[in-house]
């Protein structure tokens, strides 16, 4: 059977809806970064997401063509995520989402080295005929973190945010938001098949005692 990040780890992406404080170990992910709308139709986040899955698909799938990864063990491609912030702004401004800027992510096995990851650039890039360059080999250290699963719209994520403020206070936390740690999205569910009030999503901001 496949290995599966969400089974395996299920602390890190099934969490309950209700406030939690882990600390998320170091790992690696392709990453594309950008600007702007994610909602805008063929703009550049849907563009990115594009990528990253091209890039991930060339991965999982390598098995099966002459290329030959060490370690390598069958996977389930990991869920989209998203770390998201606006210049200027503490947290999240839903209601201006041009002004966004982001790092659209999927994680990586182990396993995938940056060796095998320009590989896969390269090779996604001849097969499916779209520049894959801007794709990155990106590790992230997130540390301690609050989060909770948020079941409803994305532009209710607010109402989720309130809840995990609230409980920092109660625990003596404080949100710790700043140039290198973002507010971090887990997408479980695919919007285009889920209705907007069934769509899941792991909503993780870094944190830090009082």
């Amino acid at each position: 059977m496949a290995f599966d990040f969400k089974k395996e780890y299920k602390e890190y992406y099934m969490p309950k809806n209700k406030p939690q404080i882990v600390d998320i170990p170091k790992a690696n992910y392709i990453a594309v970064r950008g600007k702007g709308d994610p909602n805008e139709e063929g703009g550049v986040y849907q563009q990115a997401v594009g990528i990253l899955y091209s890039v991930a698909y060339t991965l999982k799938m390598s098995y099966k063509t002459d290329y030959k990864i060490e370690g390598f063990f069958e996977y389930v491609v990991p869920p989209l995520e998203g770390f998201w912030w606006q210049d200027n702004v503490v947290g999240v401004d839903y209601s201006d989402k041009s002004t966004f800027n982001w790092i659209s992510v999927i994680r990586l096995p182990d396993f995938i080295t940056e060796k095998n990851f320009a590989w896969a650039v390269e090779t996604a890039s001849k097969k499916k005929n779209i520049d894959c360059s801007s794709a990155e080999f990106l590790t992230i250290d997130e540390g301690l973190c609050v989060q909770m699963m948020h079941i409803g719209p994305y532009d209710d994520e607010p109402e989720s945010v309130a809840i995990m403020n609230a409980f920092l206070k109660e625990y003596s936390y404080a949100t710790d938001i700043n140039e290198n740690r973002k507010h971090h999205e887990i997408y479980l569910s695919d919007p285009r098949k889920t209705a907007p009030e069934k769509l899941k999503t792991v909503i993780r901001q870094p944190i830090k005692k009082l």
